[in-house]
């Protein structure tokens, strides 16, 4: 690709592999627990770093509910298996748990549905997580043991809250003991109930759940106007991360926080170049509070992050041994920048798909685009299609120092670098919501097809290539970044909510898998009940008010671009 911008290049060639490697040195040192003193320890290295790259820093302590899992095991009789726990399971009695057992596989809803579990413990085949927990508990199940598809045991949090939980939210935590068993310790389990299904099974797990302090680092740089403290009303694009980890963390998070800081050093030595400001936050709570960090601080800065923050780039796990795959997420308004970041150092452009409801994603509500979270991934093998996660170390004791890779850290790096900064120097945000637009209503033009005649999304589809074709129209405020700017942040705060929440803007979602432009979702399940039955009556109610909901979203932002031009 044709060199554009001399600056962006030479900070390309400066992204220093050397350079970022003693930090995770330092990193490999400090197991970080949220709220543990390593972490804060940790953390503490993070910020002089920062501060010696010109950036003013603050370490925020809030309390958060955090999960913090034991010893555990599985007895056979006299006999035990080594097994682990999970955040926000229950601990079990101190005598442990003991059940009949059933085994249902996949544990998907057919299986669930297929037995009676009330006060049972359940065999699932697969890594431990809120799906599965929440499914266990709504069935009255009492434990569940997952058995992992290999001989290594991940770590996981398995509440279906996002954040600490609050009043309401209380009832949907955990209600079951959760525990995983490696692939072989799962097939003896199997093997000795299918010699003797009476034999008794008992759970034993230590879980400390509680409230505790978990730090925040902020570290903020504004824009060459801001003054030496910044202006409290400039805008700036937000850039995080977590800190806090299981064990030592070396690639998740540490490598992306070598990211952070090599980015925020390289871009800081042109800040003359930027039109707003940069503010990166390391998170707590991430792996053990259900990014707790990242939604107490959208509850606690929500007008000020409506009112500055453009843009969110989150950054996870990059720099990992052997992960030579890109597999990464975006909005659908960022998905340009995305293409023309990473296109820049991978041949293919790597897989770009929506950012998914995980990470630390806690500020779609307020209407922030957001994109990346993790970015590379374990190529897929014999034949089988996509990426295959982040190595088998993660998660475990075993993320260290040596699966980290230098050169691959560069790579992910410098996609970060270019993305930051186009999004502090571009005099015009890169956001497309044409883009956005067409996106919606090649979604509805899929959801009136599958409906057949049974309910009308014209008037959305219409509203829908409407905002497409103003969007197109906002090119005459080209020469305005200013004005431009402003309706783009404008239609952010209206169609992000609509794109990723169910409708909330105060109150986060689940923790749970969604689908995009989720207050769709019961249009999406009307091909599957009969017409005329109760139950598509009683959805048709809820279909209603989500055609409502996107049709008023769609005006409004129709009614920002018409305002904008009118005035051009």
């Amino acid at each position: 690709m044709a060199t554009e911008d001399p600056d962006y290049e030479a900070l390309r060639e400066a992204v220093s592999g050397p350079g970022m490697w003693p930090h995770l040195e330092v990193f490999e040192r400090h197991r970080k627990e949220a709220g543990s003193p390593g972490e804060r320890e940790s953390l503490a290295h993070v910020e002089a770093a920062m501060r010696r790259y010109g950036f003013a820093t603050e370490t925020i302590l809030h309390d958060a509910y955090i999960s913090l899992p034991g010893r555990a095991s599985v007895m056979l009789g006299n006999a035990a298996l080594p097994c682990i726990t999970h955040s926000f399971s229950r601990p079990s009695p101190p005598q442990g748990l003991t059940a009949g057992v059933v085994d249902l596989r996949a544990g998907d809803e057919a299986a669930f549905a297929g037995q009676d579990v009330r006060g049972q413990l359940v065999i699932i085949d697969g890594l431990a997580n809120p799906v599965f927990s929440r499914r266990a508990s709504l069935a009255g199940a009492a434990g569940q043991l997952h058995v992992s598809p290999h001989e290594y045991r991940h770590e996981m949090c398995i509440s279906p809250v996002w954040g600490s939980p609050g009043e309401e939210a209380l009832p949907r935590l955990p209600s079951t003991v959760v525990v995983t068993l490696a692939a072989a310790e799962g097939a003896a389990l199997r093997e000795r109930l299918a010699a003797d299904p009476a034999m008794p099974v008992t759970l034993h797990a230590e879980v400390d759940t509680g409230w505790r302090p978990t730090p925040i680092l902020i570290a903020e740089l504004p824009g060459p106007d801001g003054g030496p403290d910044g202006d409290r009303q400039e805008p700036f694009i937000f850039f995080t991360g977590h800190h806090d980890a299981w064990y030592e963390g070396v690639m998740d998070n540490g490598g992306a926080n070598a990211t952070m800081m090599e980015v925020a050093r390289l871009c800081a030595t042109r800040r003359h170049r930027w039109k707003r400001g940069l503010r990166l936050a390391f998170w707590s709570g991430h792996s053990q509070g259900r990014y707790s960090s990242s939604a107490w601080y959208a509850d606690a800065h929500w007008e000020e992050l409506e009112r500055r923050a453009l843009v969110h780039v989150n950054v996870d796990s990059t720099g990992g041994l052997g992960n030579t795959a890109i597999d990464t997420g975006s909005a659908q308004e960022l998905l340009a920048l995305a293409r023309d970041s990473i296109g820049r150092e991978v041949a293919g452009g790597g897989n770009i798909r929506r950012v998914g409801r995980a990470g630390d994603e806690s500020f779609w509500g307020i209407g922030i685009p957001a994109m990346y979270g993790n970015m590379s991934a374990q190529p897929a093998k014999d034949g089988r299609q996509g990426a295959h996660g982040t190595g088998w170390w993660w998660h475990t004791a075993h993320d260290r120092l040596d699966k980290m890779d230098a050169g691959i850290l560069v790579r992910d790096t410098r996609i970060y670098l270019h993305s930051i900064w186009r999004l502090l120097t571009d005099e015009v945000l890169p956001l497309d919501f044409g883009q956005h637009a067409r996106a919606l209503r090649g979604e509805l033009e899929s959801m009136q097809a599958a409906l057949g005649g049974r309910f009308d999304l014209s008037a959305l589809i219409a509203r829908a290539a409407a905002l497409e074709d103003r969007c197109t129209a906002l090119e005459v405020l080209r020469d305005d970044p200013e004005a431009l700017n402003a309706v783009l942040v404008a239609l952010s705060r209206v169609l992000v909510p609509m794109d990723y929440t169910e409708g909330d803007r105060f109150r986060p979602d689940p923790a749970t898998p969604q689908a995009s432009y989720p207050a769709l979702q019961p249009l999406r399940r009307l091909a599957t009940l009969p017409p005329g039955s109760d139950a598509a009556r009683f959805l048709e109610v809820d279909m209603v008010r989500a055609r409502n909901r996107i049709g008023f979203a769609l005006a409004q932002a129709i009614a920002i671009v018409d305002a904008a031009l009118a005035e051009a």
